[in-house]
């Protein structure tokens, strides 16, 4: 392991995230080597009462590290597929883009973020909302062990069999409960898929969106779909339509959307391997930038908040792009003694992104949006840790108070979305 302290070199080269929105100023950076280092880490933050905050890409980061011991995982990117069990066990650094790669060499895929260099383990840890969630659920329904090392320093496993209330509250809790050292989640048999973005005209946006909120009450499962206003780098503000349909029809199935949206500036459904269809729907991934996000979640969509979004939109938008969202499917069918992940009940997402002027509009628009919405969120799409409890049901949130009590009691792990141990009111 090496650590940095201010002023050396490296230091600045390690305190930064894919998030850019924080000029982080730790007390101190350790870089583990190997996840042995990790204990070493924990006890060493302990020791000069420094909180924990815990980075593989930074892609989750919500608020500053400043005055904290940060912990560097990116270098422990481990892949271990094992497909007669349908399984993979990966270290904290790895990412989307390595599981992808390993897992299609056997016909099977994870429920993979949708940005290919997205860490698995933040991601997963907040419950991970996946191109193939209305399939098979969120990415943390289908997690299968954590080793984790404790607020004590303390290595252990969290399973259904060991320690289940922790095991419970991973899998969508985010990084409160400890720093998880290798994640086993299962696989799902995924060969090839209907996938893409497509590009259409922005002057169709709100009648695409008034036939997509009637349309995607029938949507099969099978289909993962979204509609967004965006700028492609480089282009006008288009409506794009998202799709990822596990099987051949997804045209067919996508029949009212596409007639609703006329002929296609540029049409790029196409079948696909899992990891060549992962990067086709989402696109290029953004470099470092500072980035700010809202959700809101909704039951249904009515015309008000349709024409926000297309008005937040518009072709002279500063915003990155805006994005009406289908959930349901297996996502609202949780197994039992599935974890806190999400609101299973809501039907639909908005989401904006805004780079740093664009803060106004977005202000704007969630003002527009919020009355008409469910009041929740979801924890891997939330960039505002003022709003964490609101990533959980009211029950949810208590058990997780409940299960920090125990875990870390005195909230050594409250860097980011948090999670206090003090019993709400």
């Amino acid at each position: 392991m090496t650590m940095f302290k201010p002023g050396d070199p490296g230091y600045d080269e390690h305190r930064l995230g894919w998030n850019r929105s924080f000029a982080s100023h730790p007390a101190l950076i350790a870089v583990a080597a190997t996840t042995d280092d990790i204990p070493i880490a924990v006890r060493t933050a302990r020791e000069h009462d420094l909180p924990l905050a815990v980075q593989a890409t930074g892609h989750g980061l919500v608020s500053p590290t400043d005055g904290a011991l940060l912990l560097k995982t990116t270098a422990l990117t481990s892949v271990e597929i094992d497909p007669r069990r349908r399984v993979a066990r990966v270290g904290p650094g790895a990412v989307w883009a390595d599981v992808n790669r390993a897992a299609a060499r056997y016909g099977l895929a994870g429920l993979a973020g949708r940005c290919r260099s997205v860490g698995v383990t933040g991601y997963t840890l907040g419950g991970g909302q996946s191109w193939l969630s209305r399939t098979y659920g969120f990415a943390a329904d289908s997690v299968v062990s954590a080793d984790v090392v404790t607020a004590e320093g303390v290595a252990l496993t969290a399973s259904a069999e060991q320690h289940p209330d922790l095991f419970w509250a991973l899998r969508g809790g985010g990084g409160n409960f400890g720093v998880v050292t290798s994640l086993e989640f299962r696989l799902h048999p995924v060969a090839r898929v209907f996938s893409g973005m497509s590009f259409y005209p922005i002057e169709r946006a709100f009648d695409v969106l008034a036939v997509y909120r009637e349309w995607a009450l029938d949507e099969p499962e099978a289909m993962n779909t979204a509609i967004l206003l965006i700028r492609p780098p480089g282009g006008r503000r288009v409506l794009a339509i998202r799709a990822f349909h596990h099987g051949d029809e997804g045209r067919r199935v996508l029949g009212p959307l596409l007639e609703a949206a006329g002929p296609p500036l540029a049409d790029a459904f196409a079948m696909r391997s899992f990891p060549d269809a992962s990067d086709a729907t989402n696109g290029p991934d953004a470099p470092p930038m500072p980035n700010r996000q809202e959700v809101e979640l909704f039951h249904e969509l009515p015309d008000d908040v349709l024409s926000a979004v297309v008005e937040a939109g518009a072709p002279d938008s500063p915003l990155a792009f805006v994005e009406v969202r289908h959930w349901g499917g297996a996502m609202a069918r949780p197994a039992p003694g599935a974890g806190p992940a999400g609101h299973r009940d809501v039907s639909f997402s908005v989401m904006a992104v805004a780079p740093g002027p664009a803060d106004s509009t977005l202000d704007r628009l969630v003002g527009r949006l919020r009355p008409h919405a469910t009041g929740g969120s979801f924890l891997t799409l939330l960039t505002d840790p003022a709003r964490t409890r609101t990533a959980f049901t009211a029950p949810n949130h208590a058990r997780l108070t409940t299960v920090k009590r125990t875990w870390d009691p005195t909230n050594f792990f409250r860097t980011g979305h948090n999670i206090s141990p003090e019993a709400s009111s």
